[in-house]
C-alpha cells in the first residue's frame, strides 16, 4: 500500500528533508493515536487473541497495544516532493501522527542470523498483501 508522510511547513524548513530521496527505504515512527491509554498491554497476551499461538509477553510481539503507543514501519520511499514523502509498506492507520522519520542505512540492520518464532511467521505471511 503505498502513502504520502506531509510534513507542516510551519514547523520544517524548506530544506529538511534535502537528501533523503537519495535513499530507498525509510523508517517511520509513528503513534498509534487511536489505541485508548485504558487498553494498553503491558503483560502477555496470545497474538491477534489466537489461542492456538503462544502466550508471549507484550515486548516479544508487535501488537497495537504497546505500553508506549508507538509503532515502527520499515517503508520503500518513492518520493520526495517538497514537505511530502511517497512511501510503500507503512504500517499506519491514516492521519496517524508521525514522531520521526529516519533514513535506513543497511549498517542499522541486525547483524548475523534472524531467529523467531514459528509463530511469527504465521502472523507475517500475508501482512503486505495489497
Amino acid at each position: 500500500m503505498e502513502s504520502y508522510i506531509d510534513f507542516d511547513q510551519r514547523q520544517f524548513g524548506a530544506n529538511a528533508l534535502l537528501g533523503l530521496s537519495e535513499f530507498s527505504h525509510v523508517e517511520v515512527v509513528f503513534l498509534m493515536h487511536k489505541v485508548p491509554p485504558d487498553s494498553v498491554e503491558k503483560g502477555a497476551r496470545h497474538p491477534r487473541e489466537r489461542a492456538d499461538w503462544p502466550l508471549v509477553g507484550i515486548f516479544a510481539q508487535r501488537g497495537k497495544s504497546r505500553p508506549n503507543r508507538l509503532g515502527v514501519s520499515r517503508c520503500a520511499l518513492l518520493g520526495v516532493s517538497g514537505h511530502t514523502l511517497h512511501v510503500r509498506g507503512l504500517d499506519a492507520i491514516d492521519s496517524s501522527p508521525v514522531i520521526d522519520v529516519k533514513p535506513y542505512m543497511e549498517e542499522f540492520g541486525p547483524r548475523g542470523a534472524i531467529a523467531q518464532p514459528a509463530w511469527s511467521n504465521e502472523v507475517m505471511k500475508d501482512y503486505y498483501k495489497e
